[in-house]
């Protein structure tokens, strides 16, 4: 039952890094273009990771160059724009230390493994950025990786003192203008003539990304009380939100807000199968046999005593198939038998009891996270070969995100869209409707001179090693998502790039 189940990228044929294309820039003579009625020369970027240019799991200079502010204020220089100053990191590494001691990984790179195909791994040295060596600004990127919408205006987020306990981002204290500021209040006082601003991401991706192992807070007016994974509720999202927005348009600053995108459409929910589980007739007999009393006994026991309904008994069956099975896996939104079923009528000793507790089989509708695939297939056991996770030891929650998660996250993000759309408007500010176009990526993909550019993970081309943010060709897709959006909304003529000038993963990246 050894490696039961491989990267799903495992068989990716070399040649599709081989080369990356040229092609001729359009007419870039400054004069030509106009900014309308925008003015881009002072422009300040507020946003998280992908704001900041954050890729393959850490941020690292070649990144940051690659952030789509960053091109975009490239494309302003055509039109009047000014200087465009980021804290850029001190090498490609990607780690950052904090007093000599490493507190966050490496980037990933692409590498073949020993059974000759490629796969991410975490690129091997150490970083020379220490957050204790504090930058001198003002930066015009202000993205803030893992940053939420209500520790922008959180004062201490930069504070190095507070990185170690958890109340302080190691990023931002890297670069905050003293250690009681807040995101915004940087921002604002750099006086920008205009800015974009792209928050709440994270108020619902670090949910998403833990399986939905947090909580929903949609009622709890309290962030101070959120736990790291938990989904913001929409109220806070909504007030810190036009907080934000006034303050930076306050000054008569024109703008672009950008929505939240579908955040289980990337390659981080979409990579692994459901269906990950190969089974030999025996040995799906086998399971079907070991199953049997949970399937005709215990649950039909349970819903006729009324401790779950007979919907939630049908829901929980487990049945194995030669060829691909869904995995088992525990759900922490079940209702937990484990005490019941150790009591009469069935008096299960306690192991199994607690293997049964909230038991059940992944759904078609459910999504397995990225990272589950080095946990899928896996004998964690070296004394039991036959515990293999997925089979016969269920693959943790914090791997699966259920239709349930998933519908969370929905209306979350829905509230967040509302929002940010309602102030667009109401502020005549350019709005982009990231989710829509985004969409695109992964129901067809988006066609440029030398080809499409889906969300497909490693050969799609959009997405970089971590499955969540871009490569710099999907960060210069962004750049012209937004450039259209302030085009159309001030009657300016910035120029788009092509996107096929931009890099994307090759085996040479290391």
């Amino acid at each position: 039952m050894k490696n039961i189940l491989k990267y799903t990228f495992a068989v990716i044929a070399l040649g599709f890094v081989s080369c990356e294309p040229e092609f001729d820039s359009p007419v870039t003579e400054s004069g030509f273009y106009s900014s309308g009625t925008a003015d881009l020369s002072k422009y300040v970027a507020v946003g998280n990771s992908l704001t900041a240019g954050y890729a393959s799991g850490a941020l690292y200079i070649t990144g940051q160059e690659n952030s789509y502010p960053n091109i975009m204020a490239q494309q302003f220089g055509f039109a009047g724009g000014g200087e465009f100053t980021q804290p850029l990191m001190n090498d490609n590494i990607g780690g950052l230390l904090l007093g000599g001691n490493q507190i966050t990984e490496n980037r990933f790179v692409l590498a073949v493994g020993p059974d000759g195909n490629p796969g991410p791994v975490r690129l091997v040295g150490t970083p020379t950025t220490d957050i204790t060596n504090k930058l001198t600004g003002p930066f015009n990127n202000m993205g803030v990786p893992g940053a939420k919408s209500f520790h922008l205006v959180a004062p201490g987020y930069g504070n190095v003192a507070g990185v170690a306990t958890g109340t302080a981002n190691p990023y931002f204290a890297r670069f905050a203008s003293n250690e009681s500021t807040t995101v915004i209040v940087d921002a604002s006082n750099q006086g920008a003539s205009f800015f974009s601003l792209w928050i709440g991401n994270n108020d619902i991706l670090s949910y998403a990304t833990s399986g939905g192992s947090g909580v929903d807070q949609t009622g709890n007016l309290d962030p101070s009380t959120y736990g790291e994974n938990d989904i913001t509720d929409p109220n806070v999202f909504a007030s810190v939100y036009s907080t934000q927005v006034e303050i930076l348009a306050g000054q008569g600053a024109k703008g672009v807000l950008v929505n939240i995108p579908e955040v289980t459409s990337i390659p981080y929910f979409t990579t692994v199968p459901t269906k990950a589980i190969p089974l030999d007739a025996a040995t799906a007999g086998a399971l079907n046999a070991q199953f049997a009393a949970y399937n005709t006994q215990i649950l039909p026991g349970l819903a006729g005593m009324g401790v779950i309904s007979p919907e939630e008994a049908a829901f929980r069956m487990l049945n194995f198939t030669a060829g691909q099975n869904f995995p088992i896996t525990a759900d922490k939104d079940l209702t937990d038998l484990t005490d019941i079923l150790q009591g009469p009528p069935f008096s299960l000793p306690a192991s199994t009891a607690a293997l049964l507790g909230k038991l059940r089989q992944v759904k078609a509708d459910d999504l397995i996270v990225l990272t589950a695939s080095s946990e899928l297939g896996s004998t964690p056991d070296p004394n039991n070969p036959q515990g293999v996770v997925g089979v016969s030891i269920p693959l943790g929650d914090e791997f699966v995100l259920s239709k349930t998660e998933q519908a969370r996250i929905t209306t979350a993000s829905m509230a967040y869209n509302a929002t940010i759309q309602g102030l667009a408007a109401a502020k005549g500010l350019a709005y982009v409707d990231a989710k829509s176009e985004l969409a695109k990526l992964s129901n067809g993909g988006i066609p440029f001179d030398a080809g499409i550019l889906t969300s497909q993970f490693v050969t799609g081309g959009a997405f970089s090693l971590d499955g969540v943010h871009p490569t710099p060709r999907g960060y210069a897709y962004t750049a012209n998502m937004i450039i259209q959006a302030i085009n159309n909304t001030y009657d300016a003529t910035i120029p788009k790039v092509n996107i096929g000038n931009y890099g994307t993963i090759t085996l040479t990246n290391n």
